[in-house]
């Protein structure tokens, strides 16, 4: 692949607010495989660091990897104006190019390899069911172990505090997120990283929301992006006109009062 090959498969997977101009350095990197410069607009990838020349699918597709990084940078800055903060790989642009790698695989453009070997899919797995989902039980079941030493610590009279700080001595808020990991009832295959994220959403149907977004293999980054976002505001006139009903109708239920009470003053 040439460099406006991969410009134009950039394009067919989301198309871009601004313009871009992706360069092939023609140079082999120990740093890195590509760059972006939003002063510029450019994407530079090291493509000597993929041996494309060789018709490897395999390099084309890391090579695509890069360009696909590189490029969310370009759409994350797009939607900033042209502009990046000083920390570009946030939860923000994590999301934004976990889109666009979904987005690729299901256009065929990028291909994701790591179903195709069946000794890595065996041990994705045994990773899941030993480490993910035992952890996951293993803090859900402290949680429930926390609220009985809770229990105990009320019976003989006992600060639950003062047994967290220098009995068990562990950090407070750890043992408030055990403990809503057991109340919450979350899913022990999520592991405890994501179990802990979950904890600390206190609505309930935004948790869930989230719990069964990670249950379908979105991202963390992508999940905790789409929980933080706002809902888009409203129309200011459509506002405005609201705003004046409610007034109307303040206004109208005082004169009719006002009224009442000037016909009692009368009489």
């Amino acid at each position: 692949m040439n460099q406006d090959q991969v410009k134009e498969q950039l394009l067919g997977i989301e198309d871009a607010s601004m313009d871009f101009t992706l360069i092939f350095s023609g140079k082999k990197s120990k740093k890195v495989n590509g760059l972006y410069k939003p002063e510029t607009r450019e994407i530079l990838i090291h493509n000597k660091n993929f041996k494309n020349d060789t018709g490897d699918k395999t390099d084309d597709n890391l090579l695509l990897y890069t360009a696909i990084h590189e490029y969310a940078h370009h759409i994350h800055a797009c939607s900033q104006g042209g502009k990046l903060s000083v920390r570009a790989h946030s939860s923000e642009f994590w999301a934004i190019f976990h889109r666009l790698l979904e987005k690729a695989e299901a256009q065929g453009i990028y291909r994701n390899v790591f179903q195709t070997s069946p000794e890595l899919v065996q041990l994705t797995e045994f990773i899941r069911e030993k480490y993910l989902r035992e952890n996951g039980l293993l803090v859900k079941e402290f949680g429930m172990k926390l609220l009985k030493a809770h229990e105990l610590c009320l019976a003989i009279g006992g600060r639950f505090e003062d047994y967290i700080d220098r009995v068990l001595g562990i950090p407070r808020m750890a043992v408030k997120t055990a403990i809503k990991m057991h109340q919450y009832d979350l899913n022990p295959f999520l592991g405890a990283d994501n179990m802990r994220y979950l904890a600390g959403i206190p609505n309930e149907e935004k948790r869930r929301a989230a719990e069964q977004a990670l249950l379908a293999g979105k991202s963390p980054d992508t999940v905790k992006t789409a929980a933080a976002k706002k809902p888009p505001q409203e129309d200011p006139k459509v506002m405005l006109e609201k705003e004046k009903a409610r007034l109307e109708r303040t206004i109208a239920a005082l004169t009719k009062r006002l009224e009442e009470v000037n016909q009692e003053l009368e009489g």
